[in-house]
Formats: structure tokens, C-alpha cells, sequence
């Protein structure tokens, strides 16, 4: 099922964002090519599976997006998801409060370092050469359950700031990555996507990039 233009909203177009967008992640893809041949050959060596994982997510205007990571779950990782949610209402309240598990035992070892300091969504850079993301944006919301009743999720989340959270594209870090990331709830999480919205600028962009590189080396709030 597409869910292309299934939302109606308006969408904010920007060229010179797409430009920098462009231009960093070609820089990035090329430059850090060794680090990602050594993630995809430790990925393939210590356990069972793809190296790469596709994560369904709610992109700009509602469409759904496929945005690749390094995998860091063992096999079968959205099945086990869905059975844990289904029977344990302390977990179902973390996730819907975090969209995130603070012990989650679908990680492997590797996995954890890779999410400790985001070098799993190296490959996400693909993502904002297709278009999809942006370097810098709102984070996407993942999309969890039957994608028919997605619309219903997404409202669920977003609520009457839905609109604004979807009219651009979303970014690979932004104002929630370098502010704590995990331990921010969600209420939380959309204030500082609005703020981010309301004020981006090429300036204010550049500046969340600078703040996220120690994030990289001195994770803190991700699990």
C-alpha cells in the first residue's frame, strides 16, 4: 500500500537546503567510505542477517519512507517488537512515551555501540540524496502496526501539531538528537521539533551539526 499524498498539508520547499543537503551528503558518503566498509564487515561477521536494515518511517507531507540503517537487531527483530508490546503494558507504555526501549533485548553487542553513538544511521545519507531526508529536520516517526490505521498512529503521536511536523522533510539529527535524544518524551520531543521549524535557518542548521559530532563521541540519552 502507498501512502503517498494520502496527507494534505502544506509543504515547505526550500532549494537551499536541498542544495547543502546534497552537497553533505555527498561528502559524507564519500569520505567516510572505509568506516562503512568496516561496519558492514563486522555487521556480517558476528551475526545472522542483512547488514543493512530498512525501518518504515512517516516522512514530509505523510508519505511513508524507507530509511536504511546499519542493522544492530537480531533476526525477526519487528515481530518480537510486536509481541512484546502486546504483552507487557510497561513496555507498551515506554514505547508509546519514548518510541524507544531502554533494555530492549532485540540489539545485539554491536548494536548498542552502533546506537550509542548513531554511526548506525551512517547509511541515511542515501535517504537525503533520494530525497527523502533532510541532514538537519524533524526525526521520523516510525511507523508501527498495520500500515492502514497509520493516519490514526501518526494523529495518535502528533496531535493538532501534526501539520507542522510533517511540512518538512525529516533530518537525520536535529534540536531532539543534541537535547537528550531517548530520555525526552514525546510531548517534549514535538516542542523542540516545533521550535525547530518555526526558527531554521542555514545558520541554525550548521550549528546542530557542530553540536551533533560530540554526540557521536560522548553519547548520552541513547539506548
Amino acid at each position: 500500500m502507498s501512502c503517498k499524498n494520502v496527507f494534505l498539508y502544506p509543504i515547505k520547499h526550500k532549494p537551499s537546503k536541498r542544495i547543502f543537503d546534497i552537497l553533505f551528503s555527498l561528502f559524507v558518503l564519500i569520505v567516510f567510505s572505509p568506516v562503512y566498509l568496516i561496519i558492514s564487515i563486522i555487521i556480517y561477521f558476528t551475526s545472522q542477517g542483512p547488514i543493512f536494515y530498512i525501518s518504515e518511517r512517516i516522512g514530509r507531507g505523510g508519505k511513508t519512507i524507507r530509511c536504511i540503517k546499519f542493522r544492530t537487531m537480531y533476526k525477526k527483530a519487528d515481530s518480537l517488537l510486536h509481541k512484546l508490546l502486546k504483552q507487557n503494558d510497561i513496555l507498551r507504555y515506554e514505547w508509546e512515551t519514548f518510541q524507544k526501549l531502554r533494555n530492549d533485548p532485540r540489539i545485539t553487542p554491536l548494536g548498542h555501540f552502533l546506537r550509542k553513538t548513531s554511526l548506525d544511521e551512517l547509511p541515511q545519507f542515501i535517504n537525503v540524496l533520494k530525497g527523502d531526508l533532510s541532514i538537519v529536520g524533524p526525526r521520523p516517526f516510525a511507523l508501527i502496526g498495520k500500515k492502514e490505521n497509520f493516519q490514526i498512529e501518526i494523529k495518535k503521536y502528533l496531535g493538532n501539531k501534526t501539520e507542522k511536523i510533517l511540512s518538512m522533510r525529516p533530518g537525520i539529527t536535529g534540536i531532539w538528537q543534541v537535547s537528550g535524544r531517548s530520555e525526552i518524551s514525546i510531548e517534549e520531543r514535538l516542542k523542540m521539533e516545533e521550535k525547530y521549524i518555526d526558527e531554521q535557518s542555514f545558520f541554525l542548521d550548521i550549528y546542530l551539526i557542530l553540536k551533533t559530532i560530540p554526540k557521536i563521541f560522548f553519547p548520552k540519552g541513547a539506548f
